[in-house]
């Protein structure tokens, strides 16, 4: 031990017992750790033991080598965890042999010291465990083996990160641990918060807009100026026909901005106007909506599928001045050949939908052939002009490309309302359902200082989990999807309007569906089926939180369940997908086009267009290989030149992909029962 005395750097003490830790470190290295006793003479506290700890065994050593190593060393520290009694001992021990000075009492990890490891922490490093302080590297696994204790042995990879993460930020590990026992607290499970902004925009007096005087009227009685994004729709050539693009966050007012241009150029005989939106229950709420605002001045119609739904059980009317309808709707009058005269304006709600797999191509070839009948329309008749264009979405990635390609005017407005408030916290599936609770009770107990109570949209995965929570919220809630008839629907959306629900559990799938005013948005699943969500989809539902009319803020929550995944087929876990949406940037709207895809597009297209197909083709967003397309068509027997089939007129105007349409044909010439063809096309679905 001679040569390692000469270089001693600390010699540090901690109390175990009634004996000391003694650990000896040089350029920051572990030398060795030995044990010392103390026992009190006449000139006071001296050595009486020192023994180096070697594995399990000890080493007698004289005495006296402690005296020369703390003469050595540069300096002596007692760890703060040593009794106040045993540090004035060896205060006094020290001061014997006139090495006071060179000790100082310093705040230690008590893990490591008892584990023979010198680890100084400070007010900065330090983290609560229970009253003591201990090293980050002890709180982590510490963290791990609480986690493990608490039944949270499968919290891994961001979800861990998070926590630790939280754990060193707040200085607390029973704060993080309590976390996953369903404590919300809000210090801990905010992620950030994004603020309301508010672009300068001079607003547009609706005295100066100079519209039909029914429209005129009607809007200067409502407000004496245009909302922010409507004023930039408006100086932009709204009222001049201009195609445009309108982007903008939920409840900044872009629905009007269709409106007024649809509304007017049917008061002014300039055709009719069509407003498209994804889905039945959106469609249903709008054609209310226009009713009941432009009634007295305009017949209105809706189409939803085949025929027109709604209570009366009326049918669609194609000669109404204006019609609500879903995209399939409107597509199918046009497969099928319905005629709805002269078309002024369009607006496409919802346009993101270009980018969903599933229903993009769709929305892409609607474009595409309802431009081409309006066209086709005015060539014939040029009376009002052709039609004016205008697209509505909230969240778009690439904006100016998609605007681009669509040839329209991009007018992007980035204001949001009000502050939106995320935050995030850890449970199992059955914890997520407490947690929901607590959440829904807190915020419909509170009241806006516009007079409103707190209310939430709950988004899930399936129908059956929308019953099931709705069914273990306390206060009044209600499950909302597309398996409900029209009129429970309605009634959950007059209930809510009114303020008689505290919450409505839907699915993700009706993310952009009815706007029910909430104040708060939880996310109890972060999949949409069996498909985790993209960027664009959360950001559409989360944006469903707070409005300035009834609310102050909005506020997100996001319960993660840790390394779960909803069908063995989902490549990321639920922590991981959280974090990924959290800190994404948003997915470019473009429509991608695999073989079943563009055989369907292009059918449709020779079906409406005939020889003008591949023109058709051309103008639509995505990349349709229209020759390869078109040689399928010839194979399947879908087309004969440039005409559908008997067979390929049926295939599309039931909006049957190729296979489905081979399984129908397969059971048909085998006598299968309808229900067995319906439960096989079924379960095709099932495994894409």
């Amino acid at each position: 031990m001679s040569q390692q005395v000469q270089d001693v750097e600390t010699i540090f003490c901690h109390e175990t017992g009634d004996d000391y830790l003694v650990v000896v470190k040089r350029d920051g290295d572990r030398l060795f750790r030995a044990r010392l006793v103390l026992s009190e003479t006449s000139a006071g506290p001296r050595p009486a033991k020192f023994r180096l700890k070697q594995g399990s065994s000890e080493e007698p050593r004289q005495p006296d080598e402690f005296v020369e190593l703390a003469r050595r060393a540069k300096r002596i520290r007692i760890s703060e965890q040593t009794s106040p009694e045993a540090r004035a001992e060896l205060t006094e021990m020290l001061a014997g042999y006139q090495l006071e000075d060179k000790a100082k009492t310093v705040r230690t990890c008590r893990y490591c010291a008892s584990s023979g490891r010198y680890s100084p922490i400070t007010t900065d490093t330090a983290v609560k465990d229970d009253n003591d302080w201990i090293c980050r590297d002890c709180a982590r696994q510490e963290l791990e083996r609480q986690l493990t204790y608490s039944g949270g042995g499968d919290v891994t990879g961001a979800a861990k990160e998070r926590l630790e993460e939280l754990m060193l930020e707040v200085q607390d590990l029973e704060r993080i641990v309590n976390l996953l026992k369903g404590q919300l607290d809000p210090d801990l499970t905010k992620f950030d918060t994004i603020s309301a902004t508010t672009d300068e925009v001079d607003p547009v007096r609706t005295d100066s807009l100079n519209l039909h005087p029914g429209l005129q009227n009607l809007l200067e009685d409502r407000f004496d100026t245009l909302l922010p994004v409507q004023s930039l729709s408006v100086e932009n050539g709204l009222f001049d026909g201009d195609d445009q693009m309108v982007v903008s966050a939920t409840a900044t007012g872009k629905t009007l901005v269709g409106e007024m241009a649809g509304i007017n150029r049917v008061l002014n005989g300039k055709g009719k106007m069509l407003f498209l939106v994804p889905l039945v229950a959106l469609a249903n709420q709008k054609y209310e909506d226009f009713t009941e605002e432009y009634g007295h001045l305009v017949d209105v119609s809706i189409r939803v599928g085949a025929s027109r739904i709604a209570d009366e059980g009326e049918q669609f009317d194609p000669n109404a001045d204006v019609i609500v309808g879903t995209y399939e709707g409107i597509d199918h009058a046009l497969r099928t050949g319905k005629d709805m005269g002269d078309i002024g304006t369009v607006v496409i709600d919802e346009v993101h939908t270009l980018k969903e797999e599933e229903r993009g191509h769709r929305l892409d070839g609607l474009i595409s052939r309802l431009k081409y009948t309006c066209e086709q329309r005015a060539k014939r008749r040029d009376e009002y002009g052709g039609a004016q264009w205008v697209y509505l979405s909230a969240t778009v990635g690439n904006p100016e490309e998609l605007a681009g390609k669509l040839e329209a005017k991009l007018i992007e407005f980035e204001e949001r309302p009000v502050p939106i408030e995320r935050h995030v916290t850890f449970a199992d599936g059955q914890e997520k359902v407490r947690i929901e609770n607590k959440l829904v009770r807190r915020e419909f107990d509170s009241e806006s200082s516009k007079g409103y109570r707190g209310q939430t949209i709950i988004f899930t995965n399936s129908r059956r989990r929308c019953h099931e929570i709705s069914r273990k919220l306390e206060y009044s809630s209600a499950p909302y999807h597309a398996g409900l008839d029209y009129k429970r629907r309605k009634k959950v959306e007059r209930q809510f309007g009114d303020q008689d629900l505290s919450a409505v559990v839907t699915t993700a799938a009706l993310a952009a569906g009815v706007d029910f005013p909430a104040s708060q948005v939880v996310f109890d699943s972060l999949a949409m089926g069996i498909e985790w969500l993209s960027v664009q989809e959360f950001s559409q539902m989360l944006g469903r939180a707070g409005r300035p009319d009834y609310h102050d803020k909005g506020k997100v929550y996001v319960l993660v369940e840790p390394d779960c995944a909803y069908h063995n087929s989902m490549e990321m876990t639920e922590d991981e997908v959280a974090f990924k949406l959290l800190k994404g940037e948003m997915e470019p709207v473009m429509t991608e086009y695999d073989e079943s895809a563009a055989v369907e597009e292009t059918l449709a297209n020779v079906t409406v267009g005939g020889k003008a197909a591949k023109a058709l083709n051309d103008r639509m967003i995505g990349q349709v290989p229209t020759k390869h397309a078109i040689g399928k068509l010839l194979q399947y027997d879908f087309i004969d030149g440039f005409e559908p089939t008997p067979l390929g007129r049926v295939v599309t105007e039931h909006f049957l992909d190729p296979d489905e349409a081979f399984t129908l044909l397969d059971g048909i010439r085998k006598d299968a029962h309808p229900y067995e063809l319906v439960a096989d096309i079924e379960l095709q679905d099932a495994d894409l």
